[in-house]
């Protein structure tokens, strides 16, 4: 029994019209000569003479007409000579088996013609008519074009080709039939079986030579035991190419399932002649017995009685033959539009996704370079402010130059001007941390505690030991309600001045805080 996905994997994509220029490159065109040329480790080169009987030695190139051996090198030539006997034998073959219709047997006997020798021309041109027939263009195309290249003048193939180009519509309703094929056996490989089905018939109706077409249709068939269906297709495959393989393969398959043989020959419609004998005449031992005519009376009730029963029979048979149809192709047409509505409704949904892939990436790059603007742009701005810092530093305007290092991005930096920034900053963080602290007291005296809190944290973070910085910060906290934040610089000074008076006072403003009603000291003083 024939297994539906091993066989689907026999079957490859054809190559559409615009991948013949690849297809033609792909080839590998070696033949016998090729090899022995190779063995021989020579590289002359072999012309082809069209309608001349000449030969050249493939280890010299002198003209050797029928010598078996080169008269200028003396090399054996029989070997090269029954190659192209060869050949030539092997397409006259091919000529044969194209003219009964046997395409397949032809395109293996011309092959193998041109394995022997790849500048038999005429091989090669029968070659491209009898793919051509098969509905196999791009193949038949390749032929004609190494054929032509090979011999430019007084060739055949030239006017395939030309013929070909001048009904561009033909070849471009071959090509898309050749593309529809592709995305059918796509289809099936997926699973939509019933997509793939209704994409073949409508290919096969356009290009009624496509081999294999028919064989994938049939094959679905015969996943779908449809046994008769795939008998049909395959009758019509026969009729173009007489013994295909695959072809009687799955007519085999079909004859097994369902015990009928295939019939190949064409119907004939006749009727059975049968001997007229005269009315009342009887056989009889040899002999004519001659017997009166019978009658039958017939009333008219009795007429009228067989009408009736015929007008019944005949209405049920419309009603258990026709109305069946009837369903079954209006429901085959529902769905066969079903699938086409299906097939839109997957292209649009498809176009709908690809534009919002287009959208989301249009959408990320403008992001990403908005990012790498703002990046540059602040990048730009930290160079400037080192730029200004390193002139200030260098005039002796320490509190200029902190100013101007004050709240840089360094992570931003190179590290060549990371370097520069930390020779700076180590020189003029005494200036700026005076500086911030001061401007956290003048901050804190305004009872401006936001602005205080933002100085006194730049100032910890270059001298972090700092008691009045330390202490300064809580109370700012404190005094804005962030009891967290006070408390935890607080319990800074006691871990850092411990058994001080500083100590003390900060514990008594943590407990305080945590709800102890014990007066904190505020004595500043040292023990």
């Amino acid at each position: 029994m024939i297994n539906y996905e091993e066989e689907l994997k026999k079957f490859k994509p054809l190559l559409d019209v615009d991948e013949v220029e690849d297809a033609i490159y792909s080839r590998d065109l070696t033949d016998v000569i090729d090899i022995l040329k190779e063995m021989l480790k020579m590289n002359h080169d072999i012309k082809h003479d069209q309608g001349a009987d000449l030969m050249k030695c493939m280890n010299c190139g002198a003209v050797v007409h029928d010598a078996k051996t080169c008269p200028e090198c003396g090399f054996d030539l029989e070997v090269q000579m029954h190659s192209l006997q060869l050949s030539v034998q092997y397409y006259n073959q091919g000529l044969d088996k194209a003219e009964i219709r046997d395409l397949s047997g032809a395109i293996e006997l011309l092959r193998r013609s041109l394995r022997f020798n790849k500048l038999n021309i005429p091989a090669r041109n029968l070659l491209g008519l009898v793919y051509f027939e098969t509905g196999e263009a791009v193949s038949a195309l390749s032929e004609w074009i190494i054929s032509k290249n090979i011999m430019p003048d007084q060739n055949v193939a030239t006017s395939y080709i030309q013929e070909l180009q001048s009904e561009p519509a033909k070849l471009n309703m071959i090509n898309q039939t050749i593309k529809k094929y592709n995305i059918a056996l796509k289809c099936c490989r997926e699973g939509n079986e019933d997509v793939a089905a209704i994409q073949l018939k409508k290919i096969l109706n356009q290009n009624p030579k496509l081999i294999k077409g028919y064989h994938l249709l049939a094959l679905i068939y015969l996943k779908r035991e449809e046994y008769e269906k795939a008998r049909k297709i395959l009758k019509k495959a026969m009729r173009i190419d007489k013994t295909n393989a695959t072809s009687l393969r799955f007519l085999k398959e079909v004859d097994d399932q369902t015990g009928t043989v295939t019939s190949l020959e064409p119907r004939k419609f006749f009727r059975s002649k049968r001997e007229e004998k005269p009315e009342g005449r009887k056989e009889s031992d040899g002999m004519t017995v001659i017997s009166p005519p019978t009658f039958r009376e017939t009333s008219v009730a009795a007429t009228l009685l067989n009408i009736g029963l015929g007008l019944i029979v005949g209405g049920l048979m419309v009603w258990f033959l026709l109305v069946p149809s009837i369903k079954q192709g209006i429901n085959r047409d529902a769905n066969e539009k079903i699938v086409e509505y299906s097939n839109t409704m997957a292209s649009q949904k498809a176009k709908i996704s690809d534009l919002n892939d287009k959208i989301k990436k249009s959408e990320d790059t403008v992001a990403s370079a908005q990012q790498q603007i703002n990046e540059a742009s602040e990048k730009s701005t930290a160079y400037e402010n080192l730029m200004k810092a390193n002139s200030s530093y260098k005039d002796g305007k320490y509190e200029q130059a902190a100013k101007a290092l004050e709240g840089m991005n360094t992570e931003l930096l190179s590290a060549d001007a990371k370097e520069i920034y930390d020779k700076i900053y180590g020189s003029v963080q005494t200036t700026m941390f005076t500086q911030l602290k001061s401007a956290g007291q003048e901050a804190f005296d305004k009872e401006d505690y936001e602005e205080a809190i933002d100085k006194l944290t730049k100032a910890r973070e270059i001298k972090e030991n700092d008691y009045a910085v330390l202490n300064l910060l809580a109370h700012s906290y404190r005094n804005i309600g962030d009891t967290q934040n006070a408390i935890e610089n607080f319990q800074e000074i006691v871990d850092k001045f411990p058994k001080t008076k500083r100590a003390n006072s900060a514990k008594g403003y943590i407990d305080k805080l945590q709800g102890n009603t014990s007066t904190p000291d505020d004595s500043d003083d040292d023990d």
